[in-house]
């Protein structure tokens, strides 16, 4: 095992330790045992080894932390409406944790618990935890470990989970991405592609209406490349509803790529890979009032539909006795330089 840093403690006395991954002339990574937080990721760009996710400093900070910067989300990622759903004709209630709704878990979900780290090494960090039947108000215990793999300019994040009765599940992954590396350039000033044809409109507590809608002539259009700048400039009845970006793109089938990203001022290009259905969209607008100072990042969060629960036509996201969960999410990075263009970009995450 690679000796841990220690990295404060939580008000209660509880340590939490940081773990790294890769080196200091290639990508690397710091992640956290509490919430298996992402809380830090750098790769070499224009200006010198670059910060490409948004970080707090302190153990206590992250436990506090309303905006979920770089947890590890579970057992559902998302929105359940009303903190309710139906399975096999059984009731149950979950935390509401927002308003009426539950959202990414519930209280304290999977980023406010200390996981146990089974396995580190300079390239590989195994972490494990053990949700028992009626935590946040699901159903069955539920095992789960999730690990983080670097191998030169990728990092990995995989998922596997078994259950001893059926229980809603959806994880995800949570860091907010601003590859510029520097808070005063504006996250929406990156470029992102995304091969989603459809998205989901939400209502009232974002919650989706059920409609599976198209993006083309709209702002959710990323299939050929734009900034959010660029794509919010008209406006949509969506964008005000939401205060923003908050809404779920549904992938084209078939699509193993979820997302590109690119920050001209860095020369940072980053691709997103997952088996996941869908990719929730958020460009962090409520961090202005929850963490002044750190600036914006995107969520680009690959995920099952949210609300899924009690929403039939969506795929179903169950799991139950006997199956073995599994879900990948690989980070891809490349340098192809400040103003590179978009074949430029994505020729250069190819080779990565």
């Amino acid at each position: 095992m690679v000796p841990a840093r220690r990295f404060g403690q939580l008000a209660d006395g509880t340590p939490v330790h940081a773990h790294a991954l890769g080196d200091a002339q290639g990508l690397s990574a710091q992640i956290l045992d509490l919430g298996g937080i992402l809380a830090r990721l750098e790769f070499p760009g224009a200006h010198g080894r670059t910060s490409l996710v948004l970080g707090l400093g302190d153990a206590q900070a992250y436990f506090d932390d309303p905006a979920y910067l770089g947890i590890v989300v579970g057992r559902f990622g998302n929105r359940i409406a009303g903190a309710r759903f139906e399975l096999d004709g059984r009731p149950h209630r979950v935390a509401a944790n927002e308003g009426a709704n539950h959202l990414h878990g519930g209280m304290l979900g999977f980023g406010r618990r200390l996981w146990q780290v089974r396995a580190h090494d300079a390239a590989t960090l195994v972490l494990g935890y053990h949700s028992p039947a009626g935590e946040e108000g699901y159903p069955g215990n539920l095992d789960v470990t999730a690990t983080y793999r670097l191998q030169g300019a990728r990092l990995r994040l995989e998922f596997e989970a078994t259950c001893d009765a059926p229980t809603p599940f959806n994880p995800t992954h949570h860091p907010y991405w601003n590859l510029a590396g520097d808070p005063a350039v504006a996250a929406a000033a990156q470029w992102l592609q995304v091969p989603g044809s459809g998205y989901l409109p939400v209502g009232e507590g974002l919650i989706p209406t059920g409609e599976v809608a198209g993006v083309a002539g709209t702002p959710f259009d990323f299939r050929s490349g734009r900034t959010l700048e660029a794509a919010a400039a008209g406006g949509h009845p969506q964008l005000e509803a939401a205060g923003g970006y908050d809404h779920c793109l549904v992938l084209e089938p078939g699509s193993r790529t979820h997302a590109v990203l690119y920050s001209p001022h860095s020369g940072i290009a980053l691709r997103i890979d997952s088996d996941a259905p869908a990719l929730q969209l958020y460009d962090g607008h409520a961090l202005d009032r929850q963490h002044p100072g750190i600036g914006r990042g995107l969520c680009l969060e690959p995920q099952g539909y949210p609300d899924a629960p009690n929403r039939p036509a969506f795929p179903e996201a169950v799991l139950r006795p006997g199956q073995v969960f599994r879900r990948h999410i690989e980070y891809r990075f490349a340098a192809p330089g400040p103003d590179a263009g978009p074949q430029d970009v994505l020729a250069a995450l190819g080779r990565a």
